[in-house]
This record gives structure tokens, C-alpha cells and sequence, in this order.
């Protein structure tokens, strides 16, 4: 695989001197997602789910396959979140498409002007995303929404080509702890620096990985929205800093501060 050349503060242009050309692509990784039955137990699971269904959507022809990205090619921001959720992603084809986390992301991201509008219900209802890009740690729902270390480590190379080919890129936002450890993985994995210690997660906890800068936020899970342990104003924060490092380029420590 080729990897990221880093060149300043952001990746290296394919089409600059001196730089690695690759025939790889999102399309091609996409495609190779969707085809992918790497994990028997993933794979037995999203298509029991696709085949038993829920009764709210007992109309709908489910996905039942591997969930590839979702975005603009040239995003300067990549969103990271666990897995797909078994009647949402799973069902609908598209991350955080259909369910309830989704709600609450795509309003915040509409807000902070990262999509169109600020629903996200089915593949075809219109919703573009601009600057940003969405991916998984894992492709597949898995059963209790727990997937294990080797399902983990299958998914790893699909994110690390995503992560090289999105060559814009400035600042990376993981939702939850487990999502922070999968990327960090990728990042070492695609030939990068991670910082010693290894960063801990802690929500609104940011750290520069030149050259990105790398933002956590608790998952919008229906359990941290409902108990309150991550409110609407909070991810809207989460995204507004997002904005701000964009804007600004402003340097942060490794111990999750702002660099004064």
C-alpha cells in the first residue's frame, strides 16, 4: 500500500513532484467493503438481521452487507464511529443512515455546515455532505454492537486506505473511546506517529498527529443521548473546535489542550 507523504501541515498531492502515484481509490475501496465476508460471525449476523427484520421496517429490502463510507473525496474532516447499527446502517446502506445516533449527528453537522440538511433516513433522500467524510472502525453490525479484536484488525486495512487516499485532510473527530483506539491503530498503521503516551480519550479531548489534529467526542449513542451524557450542545462544541482548527490552524498539545 502506499502510504500518506506528509509535506507541512497537510497530505501530499498525488499530483506533485516527488510523490507517491497509486491506482487506488474510494470507489475501489467502497466496492471492496461491500463484497467483503471476512468475519463469519458479522456476516452471519447482518444477514439474519436483513432476514428477520425489525416490524417497524418490515417493508424495507435491508442491506445486509458491509457499510462502506460515506462523502466528499476532498474532506478536510473524517468522522470515525464504531459500527454499523443492526436495523439503521445495516438496513439503510449508508453510516449512521436510520437510526437514532444518526439524528442526532446529522443535526449537528447541518448546524456546523458539514451537510445539506440535517436528517439522514434512507441512500437516496438527497443528503450531501460537504468537507466531511464518514467512516467506521467496522463495516459490519455486530451482535451487541461489540465487535472482537480480530473483526477489528480484518476492517483496519479499509480505514487506513481511506484515511491515504482522503489527502485533504486536517482534522479527524472519533466518536467514543473505541473508535479513538481503531483509528490510532490506522494511523500507525499507515506509517504515522502516535504520540507516547498513547492518548487517552476523554470527550472534547484533542491532540495534534501532524499533520492532523485529532478530536474526540462521546458516541451519540441512544444511551449517552438519553441519559444526558452527551447533550446537542455538546457535539455542536465538538464541532464547533472543528471548525476552528480548520479556520485557524491552531496547534494543540498531546495532553488534550489548547496550546496557548
Amino acid at each position: 500500500m502506499d502510504l500518506v507523504v506528509s509535506l507541512g501541515t497537510r497530505f501530499c498531492d498525488r499530483t506533485e513532484s516527488g510523490c507517491p502515484v497509486s491506482s487506488d481509490s474510494l470507489e475501489g475501496v467502497a466496492s471492496e467493503i461491500v463484497a467483503c465476508r471476512s468475519c463469519p460471525r458479522l456476516v452471519r449476523y447482518r444477514e439474519r438481521v436483513a432476514r428477520t427484520k425489525r416490524a417497524a421496517f418490515r417493508d424495507w429490502d435491508y442491506w445486509g452487507r458491509p457499510v462502506p463510507g460515506f462523502g466528499d473525496p476532498d474532506a478536510e474532516v473524517l468522522i470515525v464511529g464504531l459500527a454499523p447499527a443492526a436495523h439503521g446502517g445495516n438496513r439503510t446502506g449508508r453510516t449512521f443512515t436510520g437510526d437514532r445516533s444518526g439524528e442526532f449527528l446529522y443535526r449537528a453537522m447541518y448546524r456546523a455546515g458539514f451537510a445539506n440538511q440535517p436528517t439522514s433516513v434512507s441512500k437516496d433522500d438527497g443528503l450531501v455532505l460537504r468537507d466531511c467524510y464518514i467512516a467506521a472502525a467496522v463495516r459490519c453490525a455486530p451482535p451487541q454492537n461489540k465487535p472482537t479484536r480480530i473483526e477489528f484488525a480484518r476492517c483496519q486495512p479499509y480505514l487506513e486506505r481511506e484515511v491515504v487516499l482522503l489527502r485533504h485532510l486536517q482534522v479527524v473527530v472519533v466518536l467514543g473511546a473505541a473508535a479513538m483506539q481503531a483509528f490510532l491503530r490506522t494511523w500507525r498503521g499507515t506509517g504515522h506517529v502516535v504520540p507516547s503516551p498513547v492518548p487517552k480519550f476523554r470527550h472534547e479531548g484533542t491532540w495534534l498527529l501532524p499533520p492532523l489534529t485529532l478530536i474526540a467526542t462521546y458516541h451519540p449513542s441512544q444511551r449517552n443521548t438519553q441519559t444526558g451524557r452527551l447533550t446537542q450542545s455538546m457535539l455542536d462544541r465538538v464541532f464547533e473546535s472543528v471548525q476552528r482548527v480548520r479556520s485557524t490552524g491552531h496547534l494543540l498539545d498531546n495532553r488534550g489542550d489548547t496550546r496557548v
